[in-house]
């Protein structure tokens, strides 16, 4: 029977960062076996299974039936087990799926996982796999259309960095210099966004960095790109993440606890909508927050808490404008005074954000779920946002044109 109520009942997530003795396989163990004792849930009342996952063809050769691999020798089998890809997005795609199967009716209790292992020796290799994550067969235009999206802006010399790095800190410039442009933020603006992540990570074990920086500390910090430097940018990570999400009817037959059950107040996707680089109107997380904000009943002055997909910190400034969390041209100035900062009118990022926390790209969504539960159940310690009640996450995946190829965005209730 289908459901339109759907509950978050358990979390796990790995702590993110460099795991040189852990697979893919492990890390999904590590989190899946959380993500089963804190909703202490059976395995066999898993009736679908969904496993997000962008690398393990391209470091490790495992091409096809990654989730079963992954998931089958935990004894989670005889059920639809769906392998899930979506750039950045893959983790939040798994759980979109997961939350729309119950929807459906076709199950009541349902596994979402997202695991990435990304550190490898071979930095070319490594750094590499970003390039599908776009077009490859139209990688130069590609690139020429971000660095023309800051035309007009100068950039000082020195500001590029002769080491290797991921393409898609070049994604995230151009969108900070139209920024720049057009609202007239700064790299100050910028850098108070990734102080301030920094600074929210110390309390958060599980992150891949927990020392905070002050805002000159990170525009000292090696150049990446202008106007990035290195703590503005997410670092490479291992790390997975997994949720368990039911019906009410599984709530009551199964007596998972109701006061730690987190409500899925919406999940939605949307893809790019081939937009004119000004027509800031139709971005794919504009359209896509009207969305959600329709099927919740809520708006943005409703969020008291968000994870925003800030694989470059100038990520969470386009983040609040696109998704209303601000006025218009006002999301520097925003972080600059702390309002996104605990304590603040709207916290953001209080894991650490992908720059700080990590971004093992095929478990992120799900990573920043499980800080959005932590959140709303009040078990995050010095990291608490007080009172929080309704959260927010937005994970973007991947390029097209300019803007991201697939974006997820998931609004959050104490149930």
């Amino acid at each position: 029977m289908a459901s339109d109520d759907i509950y978050i009942v358990g979390v796990g997530m790995t702590p993110f960062g460099r795991h040189f003795d852990k697979s893919v396989k492990q890390l999904t163990a590590w989190a899946v076996e959380d993500a089963l004792a804190d909703s202490e849930c059976d395995r066999a009342a898993i009736g679908a299974a969904f496993f997000g996952n962008t690398g393990q063809g391209h470091f490790d050769g495992q091409h096809m039936i990654r989730g079963q691999v992954a998931l089958l020798p935990l004894g989670i089998k005889g059920i639809p087990i769906h392998n899930v890809e979506a750039a950045c997005a893959s983790a939040s795609a798994a759980f979109n799926l997961a939350v729309t199967h119950l929807r459906a009716g076709a199950a009541d209790v349902a596994l979402a996982v997202g695991a990435e292992k990304m550190y490898y020796p071979d930095k070319a290799k490594m750094f590499g796999i970003f390039q599908s994550a776009w077009d490859i067969e139209t990688a130069d235009t590609n690139a020429d259309a971000y660095k023309a999206l800051g035309a007009g802006l100068e950039i000082p010399t020195g500001t590029t960095s002769d080491k290797p790095y991921s393409n898609f800190m070049d994604v995230y410039a151009g969108n900070g210099r139209a920024l720049m442009l057009r609202y007239g933020i700064t790299q100050r603006q910028v850098a108070a966004v990734a102080s301030k992540n920094h600074g929210h990570s110390v309390h958060n074990e599980r992150s891949q960095y927990r020392m905070p920086m002050t805002i000159e500390e990170v525009l000292a910090a090696p150049p990446i790109t202008y106007p990035l430097t290195l703590p503005m940018c997410s670092p490479i990570s291992d790390g997975a993440a997994a949720a368990i999400v039911c019906t009410e009817e599984a709530m009551k037959r199964y007596g998972f606890d109701r006061t730690r059950a987190i409500r899925v107040l919406a999940s939605a996707m949307r893809t790019a909508s081939g937009r004119a680089v000004d027509d800031y109107e139709n971005h794919v997380s504009h359209l896509l927050a009207r969305q959600v904000y329709e099927q919740a009943g809520i708006g943005p002055e409703d969020i008291d808490v968000a994870e925003l997909h800030d694989a470059a910190s100038i990520g969470e400034l386009s983040g609040c404008e696109h998704l209303g969390l601000c006025k218009p041209g006002d999301s520097g100035a925003m972080a600059e005074r702390g309002d996104t900062t605990i304590g603040g009118k709207l916290p953001i990022n209080t894991s650490g954000g992908l720059e700080s926390k990590g971004h093992p790209i095929g478990a992120t969504g799900l990573g920043q779920i499980f800080e959005i539960v932590q959140q709303l159940r009040g078990e995050c310690g010095q990291r608490q946002v007080e009172g929080a009640r309704i959260g927010m996450q937005v994970n973007g995946g991947g390029v097209w044109g300019i803007e991201e190829s697939v974006d997820h965005i998931g609004l959050f209730g104490r149930a």
